[in-house]
């Protein structure tokens, strides 16, 4: 099978797309990569709606997006355009149309833009039924997206708009599930049927999303998006983003681990930040994420590994064998960095995750604790957890090692090289691409009880690390590997947005054992440790806290979903391991929710329905008392524990 999705996986460059013009701010191509955010107001109020564009074109956005649910809504697009054309900004607008094709011709008279929805533009996103359908039956299905795709095409070739055919994985169509499954194949398929009839109108102006709340879904689907694109003979503008990725520290972390992760390979021409805050907090996101990746193309040549042993569109994890509590079929381990602490507190240690109970005269583990701690060449005596895993450098480990069974050293090369322990064990090594040679196989070869430290010094770190782990793969599939990266930072967001990029780009691809981010400045131990935490998470490989799918709030919103969130997030924070829905509407919620343990979702105005999986516990609860109704469901179903 052709794998190929991007121009090369091991030199950055930007795929090159075909250039659609959205108003006076062209995309795709050699263009810069666009911003864009999306209102949460009332469309049918100009006046608040006006100003909350106002605030994200300030914020940095390129285009602006509009929920247009309804006629009402689609007609006063022309009011709100109006007053912002009076005001001074020319910033182009996006219609985002669900379930009405009516809706997105009256719309496409007036925006630059419009979104459609291919799983509810024509098959409604009826629920799955199990339903099998005829080729009869499925052919009548793409005729009838042929006969209303085309009269909003000849509008939109009238008006000189273009369309975003966005493809929610929450909200494929009955006839594609059914013959595909809520998979990123089926979410490709609905989107190239639509293509198909793009192409065969000869109309271009097509931008296409493939988006999901599950990143590893997500990923995938893009990749499969431009693999289809290629073979093809023409790959279209992508817009990326994360759905209902949440707010604050997780919904940066997934959002990066999502997008950076494309980014990386050069995938992107425009991109939405869907954070559970107000819009234009997700603007500054959007411009460190993309400022990340530029100047990137310039990185030192990484020597090519032919014959690429991942699958990009199946995950399946590098299978290793164990070494203590890493790899195999251990979950990734993460390593906290105090080599630069002068004394190992109990307060230090409580950030760790492990606090001593002297009542009980034991440790207390919390499920982010820590599974090792890199001390350098501290040779003072500690008191720690033996479960906690201590690693030194290889002369301060030396000097004292039979003291203690939980110490591991960690050699340089040179160090490895010239010494004979080769079969004691678990034992650190230090490594990167370059120094990966013939001579070194041979040696590792030898030795089963080897854990690889890979360091990176290149511009196009997460490129470079992929080849040396690719290498690994053709001669010493065995070893595990810990994916270390260096910063340099002094925001916790930053540290957030590129070390999500870096190392989630690996491990959605199953490639890693354990993360060891360490940086240099303010940030501290604890935050820098919730980032590996939440990277192992946001990339679906180590659950350790709640998962909460939270959207972005529109103007279908039909609850205060700020307030709710904090609300559910206050009640629910230590029920570890579990997924709850937040959602503001039904159009993606019930699907993008679909593997969650809870679904909350807006059924009317003030009105909430609750989902117990995927089925509907019970409806149209008042949202004064739905939270509480929330926390009898996870009572009555025994994922309740007391805080």
């Amino acid at each position: 099978m052709n794998h190929k999705y991007c121009n090369n996986l091991f030199r950055y460059s930007r795929l090159k797309t075909r250039v659609v013009n959205i108003g006076d701010v062209p995309l795709g191509g050699t263009y810069p990569i666009r911003i864009q955010s999306m209102t949460n107001t009332n469309t049918q109020d100009t006046k608040t709606t006006v100003e909350q564009c106002i605030r994200i074109i300030n914020s940095g956005a390129d285009y602006v997006r509009l929920t247009t649910q309804g006629r009402k809504e689609a007609e006063n697009l022309v009011n709100i355009k109006k007053e912002l054309r009076k005001k001074g900004y020319h910033t182009p607008l996006i219609a985002d149309v669900h379930f009405n094709p009516d809706i997105a011709e009256i719309a496409a008279r007036i925006v630059e833009k419009v979104r459609i929805n291919p799983g509810n533009f024509v098959d409604r996103g009826q629920p799955f039924s199990d339903k099998q359908y005829s080729e009869e039956e499925y052919k009548a299905g793409i005729d009838n997206i042929r006969e209303r795709l085309i009269s909003l095409i000849n509008i939109c070739k009238d008006y000189g708009t273009a369309i975003r055919i966005g493809v929610n994985h929450g909200s494929l169509s009955d006839r594609i599930l059914s013959r595909h499954g809520n998979t990123p194949e089926g979410m490709v398929e609905s989107a190239m049927e639509f293509l198909h009839v793009c192409m065969n109108e000869n109309f271009h102006d097509v931008v296409f999303s493939m988006k999901s709340s599950n990143t590893l879904v997500m990923v995938q689907a893009y990749r499969l998006l431009v693999n289809r694109m290629f073979k093809e003979g023409l790959v279209y503008p992508i817009h990326l983003g994360v759905t209902e990725a949440g707010g604050g520290e997780d919904g940066r972390i997934k959002s990066a681990v999502g997008i950076g992760s494309l980014l990386a390979d050069g995938i992107g021409d425009t991109i939405r930040v869907s954070l559970t805050e107000e819009p234009e907090f997700e603007i500054p996101v959007a411009k460190k994420l993309i400022g990340y990746f530029s100047g990137r193309s310039d990185h030192p040549e990484i020597k090519e590994v032919p014959g690429i042993l991942v699958n990009p569109f199946r995950y399946k994890r590098r299978k290793t064998n164990p070494v203590r509590n890493i790899g195999g079929e251990n979950v990734p381990v993460v390593v906290a960095d105090l080599s630069e602490e002068k004394f190992i507190s109990g307060s230090l240690l409580s950030d760790l995750g492990y606090q001593y109970n002297l009542q009980e005269c034991n440790w207390k583990i919390s499920d982010q604790a820590t599974d090792y701690i890199y001390l350098g060449n501290l040779k003072s005596g500690l008191i720690v957890p033996g479960s906690l895993g201590i690693i030194l450098d290889f002369d301060a480990w030396r000097s004292y090692h039979n003291q203690k069974t939980n110490l591991f050293p960690l050699f340089s090369l040179s160090e490895y090289i010239r010494s004979d322990i080769r079969s004691e064990q678990l034992k650190f090594l230090k490594i990167d691409y370059p120094s990966l040679n013939d001579e070194m196989i041979d040696i590792l070869k030898k030795d089963n009880n080897v854990v690889l430290v890979l360091q990176t010094q290149n511009q196009n770190g997460m490129a470079e690390q992929r080849a040396l782990i690719c290498r690994l793969m053709d001669n010493l599939n065995h070893i595990p590997v810990i994916i270390q990266r260096d910063y340099k930072e002094k925001d916790p967001e930053d540290l957030q947005l590129k070390s999500a990029s870096d190392l989630g780009a690996l491990l959605l691809d199953g490639l890693g054992d354990g993360v060891w981010i360490r940086n240099k400045g303010p940030i501290t131990c604890q935050e820098i440790i919730s980032t590996g935490f939440g990277i192992l998470q946001a990339s679906r490989v180590r659950t350790t806290k709640v998962e909460y799918i939270s959207c972005p709030s529109c103007g279908r919103t039909l609850f205060d979903l700020l307030e709710t969130t904090a609300k559910i997030r206050d009640a629910t924070y230590h029920l570890n391991g579990l997924k709850i829905g937040i959602m503001g509407c039904i159009v993606n919620g019930p699907g993008e929710m679909a593997d969650a343990d809870y679904g909350y979702v807006g059924s009317g105005k003030g009105k909430i329905t609750l989902y117990r999986k995927q089925e509907i516990i019970k409806r149209n609860i008042p949202s004064r008392n739905a939270v509480d109704e929330l926390i009898r469901l996870i009572k009555i179903n025994k994922d309740w524990v007391d805080p």
